[in-house]
């Protein structure tokens, strides 16, 4: 599907349902990441990829909090794009699945929030199983301490010895303490 404007790329996404949209940053009447934004008020799984002439810091961070699969500066060739429509047709079919490979020996059971590796079985607490999820549902980016926030605590308050507390335990679940790794200051991110 293709459309030549934003206003037509809502009308498009709504009524058809798109797993990927790839979007320029430069719209005739919208800027891309004003057109995610409002996507995103409705519809959290909808992988994108922004292609844009512009690296500024604002809308970088603009595009990291909108959870999108990749930020491409222009020209793109065909050597950078194809691994990361890989990326995201894998990230469609592991969402369609309740069995998420966090690393070639580990996996993550949503259902039942276990985590499977070396023939153990180990339960996740509601809490961590929702914090690895953000987690890998936004790799490669970082998470935000107010994501954390919103997506784990909900309505009872985080402190930062409540989130600590929960990464320490989470880690010792984990077949390796570096796949949650901490950006001082910024949150955190899953690193395979």
């Amino acid at each position: 599907l293709e459309a030549t404007n934003a206003k037509e790329a809502l009308n498009l996404i709504e009524k058809e349902k798109p797993d990927i949209v790839i979007s320029d940053i430069e719209l005739s009447d919208m800027n891309g990441l004003e057109l995610i934004r409002d996507i995103r008020k409705k519809d959290k799984r909808t992988k994108f990829i922004v292609l844009s002439a512009y690296s500024t810091k604002e809308y970088l961070l603009d595009a990291i909090d909108l959870g999108l699969v990749k930020y491409l500066i222009k020209p793109v060739d065909h050597e950078t794009f194809y691994p990361i429509l890989l990326q995201c047709a894998k990230e469609i079919y592991e969402e369609n699945s309740d069995l998420i490979s966090l690393s070639p020996t580990c996996e993550f059971d949503l259902q039942n929030s276990l985590v499977k590796y070396d023939h153990n079985q180990i339960k996740l607490t509601k809490y961590e199983a929702d914090f690895l999820k953000l987690l890998y549902e936004n790799r490669p980016n970082v998470v935000r301490y107010e994501q954390i926030q919103d997506a784990v605590w909900g309505d009872n308050i985080m402190t930062d010895s409540s989130l600590r507390t929960l990464v320490k335990s989470l880690r010792k679940k984990l077949p390796s303490n570096d796949m949650v790794k901490n950006l001082s200051k910024i949150g955190y991110i899953f690193n395979p």
